[in-house]
């Protein structure tokens, strides 16, 4: 099993279907619209929109879990991505990252460290993994590495399909 065979449903409801991804590289990151980080949209959407047609998917995945950073619906959390950052990466359902409820795509993810060597929980929101096009974790990196930082982008350009 890997990251690409695991069911989440989209924001829009439905399954996401992340086994469309297969052969991708795919960023996962949890999101959060009321975050210090939060314009770190802006930058996921740039990497998207850059390096879409060499084969990355950035994924946005909702979580409430900090702070409540993210109380929104569905349909507020859409609005907000779309009318402040032109968020046009798919989005999924809000989720647990972290708990006794954390869903199956984090229990998944974070087990692979980060350049710090940390594992286990999400620390906060906008931690990114990186998922390479065969589904396994190829990176994770800090909320505070922001998209535009070279060892984000050095390691996406290593992820790329062939």
């Amino acid at each position: 099993m890997t990251v690409f065979d695991i069911e989440i449903d989209a924001l829009s409801g439905g399954p996401a279907d992340l086994a469309r991804h297969r052969g991708k590289a795919l960023l996962v990151v949890n999101v959060a619209s009321r975050c210090g980080l939060t314009p770190q949209y802006a930058g996921l959407q740039h990497l998207q929109e850059e390096y879409a047609d060499r084969g990355l998917v950035v994924l946005g995945v909702p979580s409430n879990q900090f702070a409540g950073q993210e109380p929104g619906t569905a349909e507020e959390i859409s609005d907000f991505c779309q009318v402040n950052y032109g968020v046009t990466f798919p989005l999924t359902e809000k989720v647990d990252v972290n708990g006794p409820a954390r869903h199956p795509l984090y229990t998944e993810l974070v087990s692979t460290a980060d350049a710090e060597g940390h594992t286990g929980d999400v620390r906060w929101n906008f931690e990114k993994f990186l998922v390479a096009p065969d589904g396994t974790v190829a990176a994770r990196f800090a909320p505070t590495v922001t998209p535009d930082s070279a060892e984000l982008r050095t390691a996406i350009e290593k992820s790329l399909p062939a």
